[in-house]
């Protein structure tokens, strides 16, 4: 079906369409521009009452996230402090352990040093 065609099917399908209804209606104009009126309304605090719901939601999602982030950065902050923690003390031991070897191994030197010249 090419566009003049369409267009065409869809403005008889319309003009078709407006005149049966026009003839079925169940009730004259006025009562039904009443009708049309009142469904407005409804429709209309329906959505105010919707945007309401979704503004009370959306309130009460952006507190809710808020309140898990500063959780979140609570909690990464003290895995950070222990993580620093454990570090400062594994570099406090490395450093008391290589300082204790380098104690022993000049000991050990001086030692066998004392042997040598004592053998010489």
């Amino acid at each position: 079906m090419n566009n003049k065609s369409f267009w065409a099917a869809f403005i008889t399908g319309l003009t078709v369409g407006a005149v049966v209804a026009l003839v079925y209606a169940p009730h004259d104009g006025k009562t039904t521009r009443k009708k049309i009126g009142r469904a407005y309304g409804d429709a209309e605090d329906a959505l105010e009452d919707a945007a309401d719901y979704v503004k009370d939601r959306a309130e009460r999602l952006s507190k809710e996230a808020s309140h898990a982030y500063k959780k979140g950065v609570k909690q990464l902050d003290e895995v950070y402090s222990k993580a620093s923690d454990a570090l400062d003390d594994i570099y406090s031991e490395a450093k008391d352990r290589l300082a204790s070897a380098a104690d022993s191994a000049i000991d050990g030197v001086e030692t066998a040093s004392k042997k040598v010249r004592a053998m010489v």
